[in-house]
């Protein structure tokens, strides 16, 4: 090992965000370097992040965790995506899906081909016909994907709710088996070389003092370390993201037990459905500018599908994001380095890509200025392409019956947001800057959902045989909704699998 190889990693912070963190260090590092994570039970976390994307499934897979014992220890379910309610209209419902919406044709998507049959056949079905996890939502069936390649029982994914606390106390477990140290403690000062500024040790309030050379700042919104010692400066979206309010609130389990998200739009924000095995997870994202406090719980509570098991917990916030989240030896990751609201289920995700990327530029005792550049501005660019994706549902509506909603239609977005949306109304086309971020077939779930409709479509689609056209598009979702009917019930599903074998 090289002289110059981190010895010591100091965790400042727990819950999600620091046990996510502790886990895959711990597994790569092994003994080689002590992590050493700091938590007090003084301090709370927020806790509310039980929706997850896709993506969870291989951080779960490269730490090597058991499927079915995943779900059985956070009482988790499977996600196949997020009915939105009410969004661009009252009444209005759709479902944005981890799949698309039928194998590509031509290398082209099959969104695109059935614009172009909407506009020769006027009875054609709605798009979201020929979307499988829509077809699986709606009856409340799940099983994992299987088949060939480019069929429509392979083209969907899925993720998981799951107990938020659960999923961190099962990490620590595994952090703690793989050698990593847990200090339940309060920090009461940080110690900094009087040279180069680094961070040396943190003290905490019963005189101990813990040396580190990385220290990873997973403190929560006040990001004790990023903000409180570097000053890292914050990113301010409220005018375009003006929710700063939540609260939420479980309730017993509701029945069915459906295999995805609900978002339901209100007059000031959204409301939340999170369904688990044990309990449902609710909460309201409102601005308080256009709404008080207590309005708010009246409509979260009298919107409950069972009775609520506690009293609504108060959260408030700024979106946005840190100027930078590696400073020096000092890394931020979680609510510490930014926050944008709930409504896509990105928090979780955005805690996976900041420990893969420091993993990818781990850095040794010299902390290169390169590598710290590198993470930041991979951070910044997916925080700005997420921050756009949520904006998108706000600004595309049709509701004017509240002065928020009026608010929205008519508040500035970034250039980059702009041209997506001129893009696909004039075209039917998807931009996408973020290759590995949301897919077009996200996008077109989203800007279809709230009622944008291409002006024009692909000319070289008007070259195809029309009938032959139909008659697949008919034939393709026949087949879909023969495999959903053939699928388990979501909830029975997750008996099998946690009483047998991996989910």
């Amino acid at each position: 090992m090289s002289d110059k190889a981190l010895q010591r990693i100091v965790i400042v912070g727990g819950g999600t965000a620091g046990w996510m963190t502790a886990a895959p260090l711990a597994l790569r590092l092994g003994k080689s370097c002590q992590v050493t994570l700091i938590e007090s039970a003084d301090i709370g976390t927020v806790g509310v992040g039980e929706a997850t994307l896709p993506s969870i499934r291989y951080y779960n897979l490269a730490l090597g965790l058991d499927g079915a014992d995943f779900v059985r220890r956070t009482q988790a379910t499977f996600k196949l995506g997020i009915e939105f309610k009410d969004w661009g209209h009252r009444g209005n419902r759709f479902f944005h899906g981890f799949g698309d919406f039928g194998p590509a044709i031509d290398n082209r998507p099959a969104y695109l081909y059935w614009l172009h049959l909407a506009r020769q056949f006027p009875d054609m079905p709605s798009y979201e016909a020929w979307s499988m996890t829509t077809a699986m939502a709606r009856a409340n069936r799940f099983i994992p994907p299987y088949g060939e390649q480019g069929t429509v029982t392979s083209g969907y994914s899925y993720a998981f709710h799951f107990d938020a606390s659960l999923y961190a106390a099962y990490l620590r477990e595994y952090a703690m088996e793989r050698g990593v140290q847990r200090i339940e403690a309060t920090i009461d000062g940080v110690d900094q070389h009087p040279e180069t500024g680094f961070i040396t040790a943190v003290r905490l309030t019963d005189g101990r003092r813990v040396e580190g050379d990385l220290f990873i700042d997973c403190s929560g919104f006040r990001g004790l370390l990023i903000e409180g010692v570097y000053k890292a400066g914050y990113e301010d979206w409220s005018a375009m993201l003006p929710c700063n309010s939540a609260q939420a609130v479980p309730c017993a389990r509701v029945e069915p037990l459906t295999p995805y998200t609900t978002s339901t739009a209100s007059s000031a924000g959204w409301t939340w459905r999170i369904p688990l095995q044990h309990r449902t997870g609710n909460g309201h994202v409102y601005c308080n500018s256009f709404i008080s406090d207590a309005e708010a719980a009246r409509v979260l509570l009298t919107g409950l599908d069972e009775r609520a098991l506690d009293e609504p917990r108060q959260l408030r916030f700024t979106t946005g994001r840190r100027r930078k989240s590696w400073i020096k030896n000092c890394v931020a990751i979680g609510l510490s380095g930014g926050f944008l609201e709930p409504l896509e289920s990105t928090s979780i995700n955005m805690i996976e890509n900041a420990v893969g990327w420091l993993l990818q530029y781990f850095p040794d005792r010299d902390f290169r200025p390169a590598l710290a550049e590198e993470f930041n501005r991979l951070v910044a660019q997916r925080y700005e392409y997420v921050r756009d994706f949520v904006i998108l549902h706000y600004k595309v509506t049709q509701r004017d019956d509240s002065e928020f909603w009026r608010y929205c239609a008519n508040m500035p977005v970034p250039d980059t947001l702009r041209h997506q949306i001129e893009v696909f109304r004039e075209s039917g086309r998807v931009v996408i800057y973020d290759q590995q971020g949301f897919s077009v077939s996200s996008h077109v779930s989203i800007l279809m959902g709230l009622g944008v409709t291409p002006q024009a479509g692909d000319p070289l689609i008007d070259l195809m045989d029309q009938q032959a056209l139909h008659l697949h598009f008919t034939r393709m979702r026949d087949t879909i909704q023969r495999a959903a009917g053939a699928m388990p019930g979501h909830a029975a599903f997750i008996a099998k699998q946690i009483g047998t074998a991996a989910a």
